[in-house]
């Protein structure tokens, strides 16, 4: 069975690249960069196609002889970016998934696997756990790309009613695990954790969940996916305290102890915007980041574990793997641990 992978150069493309070979898939995987994809593949025999989402016309015609589409790419780290990035958003997010589809059914894809995300989901007043019948709430709004990945799937269930095309949408968590290249926000919290640069504790929580988990449920969706449904693949709920705790079981670097006010977060995220707005530098800390971790939502991936067989590992597994991947790539990341950090990963 042959896939085309959009966004396979990032941190769940990547991962779910790898797991398409292992399990006897053929691969064309969509780059826009193909010095990274050089450094993401490597001697991995995928057929790359150099193009993005913002001109769809140039690689259109390559989804011929594909049976499934997995259209992980989306316009999402430079959003957290100072700046007015809502048109990009639109076009990328919303308009060009909708055009996606089209090109897709044209080709005679027997099936599209959308990646959402489980920040469109809302909270429950009564504090029960969202699932994917849960209307979205304000934060869902007011952050813009929440907002877009919400539109975006309004705009896939209008397609649906005047298509024939397959379409299923993954909704994950917050996504932590090995070969974040980039790296993502997830991948920077672990690096400056090692790098003993967080100041503080941040308040609030969020669903976790590993990259490869994701990717797994993804291939599952293909057989077990229901046209149409949406499957929430968050993971677990834990506090930013209890991540940073089991960051230093696995690493046996301290945890910082000093919980940040939330009013002083959002306040020095004001300033790293305005730093990063002047300085054309990627920044930290972004108010929408800030904003979501203090929301405190939490989501079941019930139906996904019912439906699509989808088991989640523990979450000290997960950063035990992405520590040691970072570690083994040093050069990349700058990162350097002590032989007695290094006993404790393998002890973990």
């Amino acid at each position: 069975m042959k896939a085309f992978v959009t966004g396979s150069t990032g941190f769940l493309g990547n991962n779910l690249v790898h797991l398409l070979f292992k399990q006897g898939y053929s691969v064309k995987a969509l780059v826009r960069s193909p010095k990274k994809a050089n450094t993401t593949f490597k001697s991995l025999p995928v057929t790359r196609i150099q193009g993005d989402m913002g001109n769809l016309d140039r690689f259109a015609s390559e989804l011929q002889g594909c049976d499934i589409l997995f259209h992980c790419a989306a316009y999402f780290r430079e959003y957290y970016q100072p700046g007015s990035h809502w048109e990009q958003l639109e076009r990328i997010n919303i308009r060009g998934t909708v055009k996606l589809l089209e090109a897709a059914e044209q080709a005679g894809i027997r099936k599209v696997i959308y990646i959402s995300s489980a920040g469109i989901i809302g909270k429950n007043k009564n504090g029960i756990p969202g699932d994917e019948t849960t209307p979205p709430n304000a934060i869902s709004n007011e952050n813009l790309y929440f907002k877009s990945k919400l539109l975006a799937e309004q705009a896939i269930e209008a397609f649906l009613q005047h298509h024939s095309l397959s379409v299923v949408s993954i909704l994950p968590g917050w996504m932590f695990g090995p070969r974040d290249f980039s790296p993502t926000d997830s991948g920077r919290l672990v690096l400056n954790f090692l790098k003993q640069k967080l100041p503080g504790i941040v308040p609030g929580g969020t669903t976790v969940v590993d990259v490869r988990d994701v990717a797994q449920v993804a291939i599952d969706a293909i057989e077990r996916g229901q046209r149409g449904e949406r499957y929430l693949v968050a993971g677990t709920y834990l506090s930013m305290e209890k991540i940073f705790k089991t960051l230093a079981e696995v690493t046996g670097i301290p945890a910082p102890k000093q919980h940040l006010p939330y009013f002083l977060l959002l306040l020095l995220a004001g300033f790293s915007e305005t730093y990063g707005r002047l300085s054309g530098k990627p920044i930290l800390l972004s108010r929408a980041g800030i904003q979501n971790m203090k929301a405190n939502k939490r989501v079941t991936s019930a139906k996904a574990m019912r439906e699509l067989g989808v088991t989640f590992r523990p979450f000290h597994e997960t950063l035990r793997d992405e520590v040691s991947w970072f570690q083994e790539n040093p050069d990349l990341f700058g990162l350097r641990l002590s032989e007695s950090q290094k006993m404790n990963l393998k002890k973990n």
